[in-house]
């Protein structure tokens, strides 16, 4: 194994540009996360933060830069794309569960589909995840009969049996009930203390400061600090950082 200094990181971002019109999204973005780590992307609404994730499994195209993923450029219009995203789960705001399917079926499907996986082998797994989720018993469920805290742990299941390498999370809580939220941050941060690769986009400052090795702050489309997340929380050098900590402390 190469020492953690010399192996490259799992994701690089160089110098990444990305409009809408007129609107400058993300504007000279540079970051690099290591295997193992589990980023948190902080910001005020509208800061870039979703359409930074967006770049990174090559589901936005940047306008210029890179992207770069187990070293390999990231680029929607290439052949490789499919490949390389079967490597990045995503775990959106909604579930986008198959609604016909049973839980256990939405579980299996990509493995099958996409990797090729006997069903009997994509069944047992899917039931492995389900047991990791804390939901085991809700395998022939459809999942219109789940809770949305439910429904977000069985798409982080199906995020997972793809084996990926990473995790981006977009706001996973955000579209969810306060009592919900707690089942759904248990579950990632099971998977941030077994090594998975996580960058998460929320608002849940408290998960941040217990879970994730550094936040990245990002104002106006540019990463403004970062840092690990006590020292982000307890003297953030920004002005814009300091008011959203302020706010988030105060509120």
């Amino acid at each position: 194994m190469p020492n953690s200094e010399a192996a490259e990181p799992l994701v690089e971002l160089r110098d990444v540009r990305k409009s809408f019109g007129d609107h400058v999204v993300l504007d000279e973005i540079d970051l690099a996360i290591d295997a193992g780590e589990a980023v948190v992307v902080a910001g005020v609404s509208g800061s870039g933060k979703s359409t930074m994730l967006r770049c990174i499994n090559g589901l936005e195209e940047v306008d210029s830069g890179e992207v770069l993923f187990a070293g390999e450029r990231v680029d929607p219009r290439s052949k490789s794309i499919g490949r390389l995203r079967a490597d990045i789960g995503m775990v959106f705001q909604q579930f986008n569960l198959f609604p016909h399917m049973t839980v256990l079926e939405n579980i299996m499907l990509a493995p099958v589909k996409v990797r090729g996986v006997e069903p009997a082998a994509a069944r047992s797994r899917a039931q492995e995840l389900l047991e990791t989720v804390g939901i085991p018993e809700k395998a022939d469920a459809a999942p219109a009969d789940l809770s949305g805290g439910q429904q977000q742990r069985v798409a982080i299941a199906r995020a997972l049996a793809m084996d990926p390498k990473l995790m981006l999370f977009d706001e996973p809580t955000s579209a969810l009930d306060p009592e919900m939220i707690r089942e759904v941050l248990d579950v990632m941060r099971d998977l941030a203390r077994g090594g998975m690769t996580m960058v998460v986009v929320t608002h849940e400052m408290g998960f941040a400061r217990e879970v994730c090795d550094r936040i990245v702050f990002i104002d106006g489309g540019q990463i403004v600090e970062q840092g690990p997340p006590d020292e982000f929380f307890a003297a953030a050098k920004s002005p814009r950082a300091r008011e959203f900590v302020d706010k988030i402390i105060h509120h």
